[in-house]
């Protein structure tokens, strides 16, 4: 049964690799699983996304007149959360945001602008960040394999 929480996921969780590793304890769960959540493409205002100093993971912070492309993820369980608050641990603070769809990927998406309200991961430790953006393609490419390995997420031995 699908969740009645969302989020917004602006890092490492927009790979579904890493989400279902999270999530459920393998990147390729079940089709029935994959089907519970909805991954669309949002935009997140008045954030920068920053990678943290000396990992391959990112961070929001505050920083108005920029704005961050992620997913908004929807079907969220309870289980989910808790999961999700342990993989953020306590560098991180759930914050309840708005942010702008950009449609499914289809020709016809019928949600391209709408807002929704929804929760997001924004970091307690701006000290910390670089200055340069969190590139995701980056971390697909050099990181995401140290990430998930065998089925489940190596996040806690990487340092998210």
């Amino acid at each position: 049964m699908s969740g009645e929480f969302t989020a917004f996921f602006y890092g490492t969780l927009m790979a579904p690799e890493v989400f279902f590793s999270v999530c459920y304890g393998t990147k390729a769960p079940a089709e029935v699983i994959q089907k519970l959540h909805t991954f669309t493409p949002a935009i997140l205002d008045d954030f920068g996304r920053h990678r943290v100093l000396g990992a391959d993971y990112p961070a929001i912070v505050p920083e108005k007149g920029q704005s961050v492309r992620g997913f908004y993820v929807t079907g969220l369980t309870d289980a989910n959360m808790d999961k999700l608050n342990h993989y953020e641990g306590d560098e991180y603070v759930l914050e309840n945001v708005q942010v702008r769809l950009e449609g499914d990927g289809s020709d016809s998406s019928e949600t391209a602008g709408q807002v929704r309200d929804t929760s997001v991961y924004v970091f307690l430790h701006p000290e910390v960040l670089e200055r340069r953006e969190w590139d995701f393609e980056e971390f697909r490419r050099d990181a995401m394999r140290f990430w998930t390995r065998n089925g489940y997420c190596e996040a806690d031995e990487v340092g998210e």
